[in-house]
């Protein structure tokens, strides 16, 4: 008996990296699962029907159950068929994994409009376009009495809530977005039984991270490995599945530890009882405990990198812009 068992889920972006794993994770704990991949490279061009399709093989191999679809999770109908896909395949859907994201980094000043729009287009919309189609269903078969536990686990990042990159101004802002959207929606579709969730890897190897020094070693074999993208997958089965009583929360995964995010909360506060004035203001404030976000990117970057300090890590940020820059255009 696995923890899926009779569970219908749909996991987009599940032809490579984290989401394959998902895939098979789900697949083996008993899931039928529709396998979501157009087959695009990291910034979204292309196609390959092959992606998703030889990761429903291997799960049938397997002696799973898994149907593919290459719908982009950007294209609202295409959100729409994806479930139906769910639907007329196994005859309902309990579970939905939004994975799907591509990146485009890039400096801010030098990041282009279409560039900004893809990603966000992937990453923000595509989740609320999956979530939306699928909450509709669920809702449909609420009114009709079928009230059965349904979740949505979202996939947010720690580039875009602990640690945003430089050059990842897309990126981190879609993921940032996922994780309110996350949020509203668990407030939302609880009225139908629907569960809304958020996992949040860091330091996964993954296509989207290869170039990231240190990514690419792996352990001596038979010892775990922290980076592996398959330590997110329990964790999503666990909020997928019918035992998981938590909503609206983000959890943060990075190898084997997994973490509660708290989100936008509170920190130090000043008050009066009326308008402040700048020169007020500028007194005040500075006895405020506040983040520096140097060194809150140097301390997420220990684990790859080894501690660095403000002046290497300026010069590592310059570095990554000037290499993310268009050609021939000057950074500084």
């Amino acid at each position: 008996m696995g923890s899926l068992d009779g569970r219908v889920v749909l996991i987009t972006g599940a032809g490579r990296g984290i989401g394959r794993e998902e895939a098979l994770f789900f697949a083996a704990e008993g899931a039928q699962v529709v396998v979501n991949d157009p087959g695009v490279a990291i910034d979204g061009t292309g196609g390959d029907a092959d992606v998703a399709a030889e990761v429903v093989e291997e799960i049938t191999a397997r002696g799973g159950q898994a149907v593919a679809n290459t719908d982009s999770v950007a294209d609202w109908d295409g959100a729409r068929r994806m479930v139906e896909t769910a639907l007329e395949s196994f005859g309902d859907l309990h579970a939905v994994v939004n994975n799907a994201t591509i990146e485009r980094n890039q400096g801010l000043a030098d990041l282009p409009e279409e560039d900004f729009d893809a990603v966000l287009a992937v990453k923000l919309k595509g989740t609320f376009a999956v979530t939306r189609w699928a909450a509709r269903h669920w809702r449909e078969r609420h009114r009709a009495g079928i009230r059965i536990d349904r979740a949505v686990v979202n996939t947010s990042s720690g580039s875009g809530l602990l640690n945003p990159l430089p050059t990842q101004a897309s990126y981190a802002a879609g993921n940032a977005g996922v994780a309110a959207l996350t949020t509203v929606a668990a407030l939302e579709l609880g009225r139908y039984g629907v569960r809304v969730n958020c996992v949040s890897p860091s330091m996964a190897r993954t296509r989207l991270t290869l170039t990231v020094p240190g990514m690419g070693q792996e352990p001596p074999a038979g010892r775990f490995d922290p980076l592996d993208p398959a330590a997110c997958a329990p964790v999503a089965a666990y909020l997928a599945g019918p035992a998981c009583p938590l909503t609206g929360q983000v959890l943060s995964v990075r190898g084997g530890t997994v973490a509660v995010n708290q989100g936008w909360s509170l920190g130090g506060h000043i008050h009066r009882d009326g308008l402040w004035s700048v020169e007020e203001l500028a007194e005040q404030v500075r006895e405020l405990p506040v983040d520096d976000p140097y060194d809150k990117l140097a301390q997420a970057l220990t684990g790859a990198l080894g501690t660095v300090g403000r002046d290497r890590l300026q010069e590592m940020i310059d570095a990554l812009l000037d290499q993310a820059a268009p050609s021939g255009t000057a950074t500084a």
